[in-house]
């Protein structure tokens, strides 16, 4: 756990940016209601994750999931969120499932690349590579590239 209560605040900055974009322009907050600020949304975020913890203990699991957070905001009825936080929730889902995708083509891709070039009889630059340094001739190398050099600094 936390050593000290200030561990368990959330950063200011943080803080001072959500309320610069949740206020019209030009509106200034005192740092008093800034730190106010700051301690009701740790407190809040504290008693969302126990909330939530206690639904993930009920359900015999140590890892909190989205379900867990959901169930969490309608136990402390703030049922007024839920739309929006079930929005977010979606949005990130799919935002890590593009990027899941997009991993696992750009995988493909290299792979397949490297079948391509084993299948026209010449290797690979990386085989190249590979095999020169496994012989010990690095006066080949291309682009007159010294890995020596690097090594030393």
């Amino acid at each position: 756990m936390a050593e000290k209560i200030e561990d368990l605040n959330l950063p200011n900055a943080v803080i001072t940016r959500i309320i610069k974009d949740a206020l019209p322009e030009g509106v200034n907050v005192s740092k008093e209601a800034r730190s106010a600020i700051s301690r009701a949304a740790s407190v809040f975020v504290l008693y969302a994750t126990s909330c939530a913890n206690n639904f993930a203990l009920k359900g015999k699991r140590k890892t909190l999931n989205g379900t867990d957070v959901i169930a969490a905001v309608q136990e402390m009825e703030f049922e007024q969120f839920l739309d929006q936080l079930k929005d977010s929730w979606e949005a990130f889902k799919k935002e890590q499932k593009d990027k899941k995708d997009a991993a696992e083509k750009r995988k493909k891709t290299k792979e397949g690349e490297k079948a391509e070039g084993s299948s026209t009889g010449q290797p690979s630059q990386d085989e190249v590579n590979t095999s020169t340094e496994a012989a010990g001739n690095t006066d080949s190398m291309e682009q007159g590239e010294d890995k020596d050099d690097d090594q030393e600094m």
